[in-house]
């Protein structure tokens, strides 16, 4: 117990030294929140995660007050997502804390519902989705209404950007990465799960809510958000990836049936080791990066529209896939991170990984995954 207490103290040192730098040292906080314990705490995690994303801490407010506390004009009752938006966050009382008051809570979800229609409102080709509020109230519970502004604001057109379209072809693209991913480490577990014709629904509020609507312990929450913030968009799928294989003999040892597979991976259990899940989604990616994977999916994707559209030719389905999937990284800067991200999350994974060599069982090559 002493020496976990002082691996925490010497990790809030090392992140406030990297804080405390002229300019902050972005590339020691990206590997700070990788590695093991993550930011460590919340009043931490309130100054790095902007800095992880590249913005100022605060939303400057408007000129008549605080730009979360003014009152609810035409802008945020008027627009179209506020409805759904309010019975969402009034359905979400799961995800605040037991113990909080009832009055600190309702003070809470109303400026959740500001949060969210003052971020749609500024950015108004986004469109709202289920899951989003789950994203939303993570950050404004452990950060505040001001930070949790700014970074979401960040966050929902750049990593948040393919849910928050129109409909979820994005999304289905990046969800497509999944099996790829499995079968390089363990091909028995991919032919089973497809033999079973399992698909990947089992895992959309994983991906959508970056787990925030699943886990029941916050705790395991912030520290997941922790290693997104630091890695590329595709790292929530990654780490999906890794719990399928973490639940590999389960899975092996279950029915190939679509139901009972689906009812069996869909629960996640409350006792996984969430430390060393986060070492294996940073080895996944090492091993085989999106761009190893990028034909993969892009015949993955391909096999599921011709199947739908039989007059298709696979010749041109596969290009259509092929421009949409390029479009994913390089369409234009709001998505910028799709393309620096992958070699800072490459860098601070590689650190990572050199200093956990000992914990030879989270290793993932291709030349031991037969």
């Amino acid at each position: 117990m002493e020496d976990a207490d002082q691996g925490y103290q010497k990790k809030v040192i090392q992140i406030k030294r990297a804080l405390n730098r002229n300019l902050p040292d972005v590339n020691s906080l990206r590997l700070l929140a990788v590695s093991k314990h993550g930011l460590v705490n919340d009043k931490l995690r309130e100054k790095v995660w902007p800095r992880l994303l590249g913005v100022k801490g605060k939303a400057k407010p408007k000129a008549a007050g605080n730009i979360l506390t003014q009152h609810k004009d035409e802008d945020v009752t008027k627009h179209k997502y506020y409805n759904q938006v309010v019975l969402d966050v009034n359905r979400s009382l799961k995800r605040f804390p037991p113990d909080m008051d009832d009055c600190q809570r309702m003070v809470l979800q109303d400026q959740l519902v500001d949060l969210i229609i003052e971020v749609l409102n500024k950015h108004d080709h986004l469109h709202y989705y289920q899951g989003y509020h789950d994203i939303c109230v993570t950050f404004l519970l452990v950060v505040g209404k001001d930070v949790a502004l700014t970074i979401i604001n960040q966050l929902s057109v750049s990593h948040l950007s393919h849910f928050m379209e129109r409909t979820m072809e994005r999304t289905s693209e990046m969800l497509d990465y999944l099996y790829p991913i499995i079968g390089q480490a363990k091909p028995n577990l991919r032919l089973h799960m497809e033999k079973a014709e399992l698909g990947t629904i089992f895992c959309l509020s994983w991906l959508i809510t970056w787990f925030g609507h699943v886990l029941s312990d916050f705790r395991h929450v912030v520290r997941l958000y922790d290693f997104f913030l630091a890695c590329h968009p595709l790292m929530p799928v990654y780490m999906a990836a890794a719990i399928v294989l973490h639940r590999c003999d389960e899975v092996m040892a279950c029915e190939c049936d679509m139901a009972t597979l689906h009812c069996l991976l869909s629960n996640i259990p409350a006792n996984l080791p969430y430390e060393r899940l986060i070492a294996m989604a940073s080895s996944l990616y090492v091993h085989f990066p999106p761009d190893l994977l990028q034909n993969q999916t892009t015949h993955n994707t391909s096999l599921a529209k011709s199947c739908k559209n039989k007059d298709t030719s696979k010749k041109e389905s596969n290009e259509k896939v092929q421009e949409k999937l390029t479009a994913v990284k390089h369409s234009n800067n709001k998505f910028l991170v799709w393309i620096l991200v992958p070699a800072l999350t490459a860098i601070a994974i590689a650190l990572y990984l050199s200093m956990m060599k000992s914990m030879t069982s989270i290793s993932i090559s291709p030349a031991s995954t037969s």
